[in-house]
């Protein structure tokens, strides 16, 4: 087989405090919105809006010094979710599932910490998901 890639980095604001929640085995997972501009033609600047999923350990570091405003650093993976509604409609998200997490503003003063969370875990499964 040959090899692939599955990398994504962002570095954006965070849009609104993160979320965490628990699966039904007990690992910690919270969810964040990451804006990042760009620039168009003309000059006109665009945000992209993202979701980014944090697990085990890094999404507990998330999830008490991450909030709204912040800018952070995002790697992980590109990931897309699919599922059937109540309506029976086919529904799809997409996903960064962040394997390190930087945080370069402190949360209460906007200074940049360069405080690195990256805790090398990465035990979620699809099974594991609380959603």
């Amino acid at each position: 087989m040959a090899k692939t890639i599955n990398k994504v980095e962002l570095l954006g604001r965070v849009g609104s405090d993160p979320e965490m929640k628990y699966t039904a085995s007990g690992i910690a997972v919270t969810q964040l919105r990451l804006a990042t501009d760009r620039v168009r033609k003309g000059g006109e600047a665009e945000t992209d809006w993202h979701s980014v999923v944090v697990w085990d350990k890094l999404a507990d570091a998330v999830a008490n010094y991450v909030e709204k405003g912040q800018r952070i650093y995002v790697a992980g993976r590109l990931v897309q979710n699919s599922w059937t509604a109540d309506d029976g409609q086919r529904r799809y998200r997409t996903e960064i599932h962040a394997q390190d997490v930087v945080f370069l503003d402190s949360a209460r003063n906007g200074n940049g910490s360069g405080e690195h969370a990256n805790t090398g875990a990465n035990t979620q499964t699809d099974d594991d998901l609380p959603f």
